[in-house]
């Protein structure tokens, strides 16, 4: 009997009151600036410098503000909007295809020069996509493709981290076996890649996809530099640019609708992560328990 229980309070998990205490903080600290920039977006513009910044003002404008937001200048938000959603379709659902791919490649087949290439992709996870921008400036420049979607979109295809993400996650995921027996079977290789292999990569596919979005879709340094003509801007760049009128001689600051933009930014990208969220969590408990 005593052994029972002992064997019992073991697997039952722990309750630490410190480790409680601290998470709640925790959730406080990250949920702190969502909630500061959601109530401010409800704000006119006197009241976001004349009313508490945790506080409602004196007048609730959020359904105005989104209404001006969206028609602001001939509605060029709308335009930033669907910018950002042609970046991210193309460069991000590219660049987890192209991960996918490649990944696969050199996780399941063996050929000469493979350590090469696994060296190559650590290097370019090594290296920071800004430390970059500038050589593929002076680059696409001279194959006169800056200002133009391509400057974003290319460079966005290019994801070695996503590379080695499935590269890894292939080499555990997908057993060799399954795949000789599809070849006994006379199964061909993109047939075996296409109805075999690509539904035991799915959750590792989201989880680069997940990655390649939210770094697509909040990206600013490329495009800042890249872009010139305001009609191809995505989000990040546009609402920095209104945020700017605040300065100079001519100043008309639009906080309001900044803030307002901000969370219409943001929304998207918490739809897609409570969209995809079932494939993200299959895909990190994949292998945590053995057959």
């Amino acid at each position: 009997m005593s052994k029972s229980i002992k064997r019992r309070s073991i697997l039952e998990p722990r309750k630490s009151t410190a480790l409680t205490i601290a998470m709640f903080f925790l959730v406080i600290y990250s949920l702190l600036p969502l909630v500061w920039l959601l109530i401010n977006a409800s704000k006119t513009q006197p009241d976001l410098f004349s009313t508490f910044g945790l506080w409602f003002g004196n007048e609730f404008a959020l359904f105005d503000n989104i209404k001006e937001t969206l028609t602001y200048r001939d509605g060029i938000f709308t335009r930033w909007f669907m910018n950002t959603l042609l970046y991210v379709v193309v460069g991000a659902g590219g660049a987890t295809l192209l991960a996918t791919l490649a990944g696969y490649g050199l996780a399941k087949y063996r050929f000469p020069g493979r350590r090469g290439v696994f060296a190559m992709v650590l290097g370019a996870v090594a290296v920071p996509g800004n430390a970059l921008a500038v050589p593929m400036f002076l680059m696409f420049s001279k194959l006169e493709l800056t200002n133009t979607p391509w400057a974003i979109i290319l460079p966005s295809l290019i994801s070695p981290f996503g590379l080695y993400l499935v590269w890894v996650y292939a080499a555990e995921s997908v057993p060799t076996e399954l795949l000789e027996a599809a070849r006994i079977d006379g199964a061909k290789e993109f047939r075996i890649f296409r109805q075999i292999s690509l539904r035991l990569l799915a959750p590792g596919m989201v989880t680069v996809l997940l990655f390649a979005i939210v770094a697509t879709w909040n990206n600013y340094f490329l495009p800042l530099i890249m872009l010139s003509d305001p009609k191809w801007y995505p989000l990040t760049v546009g609402l920095n640019q209104w945020s700017a009128q605040a300065t100079g001689a001519a100043a008309q600051p639009i906080y309001n609708l900044v803030l307002t933009g901000a969370v219409l930014t943001i929304l998207p990208i918490i739809i897609v992560f409570l969209f995809l969220q079932r494939y993200w969590q299959s895909g990190l408990t994949a292998g945590s328990v053995k057959a």
